[in-house]
């Protein structure tokens, strides 16, 4: 056996939400299904850039994100005869659930895991003597009991792939984390990892049935999913248990197993289940362990005067202090960008190159398609971090969401910038996107120039527009080049944005840090010596301007 909490063509779970959003407003809910309807929801997903569409026959597309949909209640599934209940008992299938219209409704990455821990204690894997059990909640348990023997809550990539996803409550606890101890030792003691990890996967392949191949990818996914739950973070290759989310963890696998009706635990599953903090003595036992966890982080923090009756009221600064620690993570991580830049630039040049996966120094990084343009807005985000001397927090920075990894989940909302890096003496307006043809000046060209002359009337300090994508489009730099903006009084503002390609960018971050001169001026520089070129030559040759003098920039450095 070998558990699966998704769907392996659906490996972003937080991006289910989308997909949902999409159905929801759509008149095709509850008939995305068998041929038209399979069909008509992927070409829904499509068109809402919930997913790229390439060549499809078998339109898995739509199929695929039903299924994901479905498995974690989020649209009522189809109900089989062997299930022992009928369709009516549950709902409408491919319908949206309550739990569903919950995670539509939730705005903050914190309210979406919320939906999904929901979603994910349902005990629905079949274990066999009338049995079922949660696969999280199994995960969970391994990690509390490794931490217990070792120290550490966490466990490596081979570890999920070859033992925990193969196992459950039917295996025994100690015996699955002996197994993950024994694994361990033999894999350090072994001079080359790789190998031993092919090997690994090729034995305990044989023992499921399955190719080993099948063990790496269903691990990827599990973890993937286990993440979006908030519980777990990333650790190496591997995860480990989020150390503010001991108290529930334990509260979590307090139970292991269950005898409960199908029908009940499917109805627990489309509703939302409850969670241990809903009730008040469980929930104040979190706020405890939180407060210890805060108090490490050096963070001042009271609960003096508050109301602390309710389970409501208990979670409502549970929320408030898991916020100032993901804040103060935040911060910490940010601190770290100016280590990673080699990484930062590794991410911009597999984006540029349109690939997947790349290796950089014996570790592989990979960016989906349909991840992309989140990715994209991530890696200028970090490497403004890196960049460093910022005024404004590096969450102030980003409007995109991230995960508990510092992931993107989403990118950043329409009606504003992508991001927006504060310094001392200036005001850098970061955008970014992915369309390289002539639609690029429809999409881009108003709405940068839009929110350029919106904060320079807000500051008090220069402010400049750095446009990056893949091939600037001719319009698309006629309008920068062009430069004004007239507010609504008709004042005219004379607009400094100057269009990079991704390629351009990332040589020239890379140049900043190889020669130790990555500062905010040393791109305000830029930028300035650009602009200065667009008044004497038209779009293409100004273009070509840009890509001279970014080089020659590059070479005196």
């Amino acid at each position: 056996m070998v558990w699966q909490l998704g769907n392996t063509s659906v490996r972003s779970a937080l991006r289910i939400r989308d997909g949902l959003v999409a159905l929801s407003t759509s008149a095709i809910q509850g008939n995305i299904r068998k041929g038209d309807g399979d069909r008509a929801f992927r070409a829904l997903l499509g068109e809402c850039g919930v997913v790229s569409l390439g060549e499809d026959s078998t339109q898995s597309v739509g199929r695929k994100w039903r299924s994901a949909m479905g498995k974690l209640g989020f649209l009522f599934p189809e109900i089989k005869r062997s299930m022992g209940f009928h369709q009516n008992d549950l709902g409408q299938p491919d319908m949206i659930t309550p739990a569903g219209w919950n995670l539509i409704r939730a705005e903050t990455v914190p309210a979406m895991q919320e939906c999904f821990l929901r979603a994910m204690i349902s005990p629905l894997t079949v274990m066999g003597n009338g049995q079922t059990f949660s696969p999280l909640c199994w995960t969970l348990a391994v990690l509390i009991e490794l931490e217990r023997r070792t120290g550490t809550a966490s466990v490596s990539f081979p570890e999920m792939a070859c033992i925990v996803q193969t196992t459950s409550p039917s295996s025994g606890l100690q015996n699955a984390v002996d197994d993950i101890l024994r694994l361990r030792r033999e894999r350090d003691a072994a001079e080359r990892k790789r190998p031993f990890d092919r090997a690994a996967y090729k034995r305990y392949g044989e023992l499921q049935g399955c190719k080993p191949r099948t063990l790496v990818d269903y691990a990827d996914m599990n973890m993937r999913y286990l993440k979006a739950t908030g519980m777990v973070r990333s650790h190496g290759k591997g995860i480990a248990l989020i150390p503010e989310r001991h108290a529930l963890a334990l509260a979590l696998t307090r139970e292991l197993t269950s005898r409960r009706p199908l029908l009940d635990v499917y109805r627990g599953l489309c509703s939302g289940n409850p969670l241990p903090t809903d009730n008040a003595v469980v929930a104040r036992r979190v706020l405890n362990d939180l407060l210890t966890q805060i108090a490490r982080y050096g963070i001042e923090y009271s609960i003096a005067g508050r109301p602390l009756d309710t389970a409501a009221q208990i979670n409502q600064v549970r929320y408030e202090v898991e916020e100032l620690i993901s804040e103060r993570q935040e911060e910490d991580y940010a601190a770290h960008q100016a280590e990673q830049w080699q990484e930062i630039a590794a991410y911009m040049d597999l984006i540029a190159s349109h690939r997947e996966r790349m290796d950089v120094n014996g570790v592989e990084i990979s960016v989906s398609r349909t991840e992309a343009p989140a990715y994209l807005e991530w890696c200028l985000w970090r490497a403004f971090l890196a960049i460093d001397t910022l005024v404004n927090k590096p969450y102030e920075v980003r409007r995109f969401k991230v995960d508990q990894d510092f992931l993107p989940v989403s990118t950043a909302p329409g009606n504003g910038p992508d991001l927006i890096a504060e310094f001392a003496d200036c005001l850098v307006v970061i955008e970014v996107t992915l369309s390289e043809n002539s639609r690029q000046e429809a999409m881009e060209g108003e709405p940068v120039r839009r929110h350029v002359a919106d904060l320079m009337q807000r500051y008090d300090k220069p402010v400049y527009g750095l446009f990056i994508a893949n091939r600037i489009d001719s319009n698309t730099a006629e309008t920068f080049r062009i430069g004004v903006w007239y507010t609504k009084e008709d004042a005219r503002l004379e607009l400094r944005i100057v269009p990079f390609t991704l390629t351009q960018f990332s040589s020239f971050f890379k140049a900043m840090f190889l020669s130790g001169r990555a500062s905010p001026s040393a791109i305000t520089t830029l930028i300035s010596e650009c602009e200065r070129l667009r008044g004497a030559c038209d779009a293409p040759e100004w273009k070509e301007q840009i890509g001279r003098t970014v080089e020659n920039t590059i070479n005196a450095m």
